[in-house]
């Protein structure tokens, strides 16, 4: 199936690896042009050049207000357009509600939840018709996941946002929806799982809730991200839509 990605631009936040990393690279392999984004101009440069012709690698971060605008303005200079954005930070620090201290509240809210409305609120704006903002969330939104207290504080309420959102937008034909990654392997989860006193009988005890029975690999995540990102996911808006191998069980 053509998704109907070739010539397409779009920004993605945080890409330089991972899962934002994996969705440029499926969007490249089928035809569309992508900003990507990373801390230093270094990371964005490498992963930029990793990605070929079609990338353009920028330092930013999501909590700068100047960074929406400013990588709206280099995809149109760069590429003579912008179709989209997928905006995706790193994961907060890990902790209970006990062990989070003030400062780190005021950059996760900063980074992830002020500067994720920030960023979808200014492609709103630079839209056209067919447009689409995607968040990537987690299944945090759904199910709070123990000892990730800032994650299971701020994702819901973005999940929230972006529904909101998609009912202002759906009127000038512009989507907006969100990812909700569960298990998937990358160096975050792996992290994650090494927080354990046994970081092998964690990862077995979280397989085992999964009904596919492994985790997911990046690309299985870029390839729906991608899907969804592109004109082939038109009709779909203010969905929430989990990518976590049968592990949320609830409708």
């Amino acid at each position: 199936m053509d998704l109907g990605l070739r010539d397409r631009v779009y920004v993605l936040t945080g890409a330089t690896r991972g899962l934002g990393r994996a969705t440029a690279e499926e969007l490249v392999a089928d035809g569309a042009n992508v900003v990507v984004t990373g801390r230093t101009e270094q990371s964005a440069a490498a992963a930029a050049a990793a990605l070929g012709p079609r990338a353009l690698g920028a330092a930013a971060d999501n909590a700068d207000p100047t960074a929406a605008d400013r990588l709206i303005t280099a995809a149109r200079d760069r590429f003579g357009r912008f179709d989209g954005i997928l905006i995706s930070v790193g994961g907060p620090p890990a902790g209970g509600a006990a062990d989070v201290t003030d400062d780190q509240w005021h950059r996760a809210v900063d980074t992830i939840f002020l500067g994720a409305i920030r960023m979808a609120r200014t492609a709103a704006a630079a839209l056209p018709p067919g447009g689409v903002i995607a968040f990537v969330l987690s299944a945090s939104v759904h199910e709070p996941i123990p000892g990730l207290t800032i994650s299971n504080a701020l994702r819901p309420g973005l999940a929230g946002f972006a529904k909101s959102l998609s009912r202002e937008l759906g009127p000038r034909g512009i989507r907006v929806a969100g990812l909700l990654p569960h298990r998937i392997d990358t160096d975050r989860v792996r992290e994650l799982d090494a927080r354990s006193t046994d970081p092998e009988q964690a990862r077995k005890s979280h397989t085992a809730q999964i009904p596919l029975g492994r985790y997911g690999t990046p690309a299985e995540f870029g390839k729906t991200a991608a899907f969804l990102l592109s004109p082939a996911a038109s009709y779909l808006t203010g969905v929430m839509l989990p990518v976590d191998g049968g592990a949320r069980h609830g409708f």
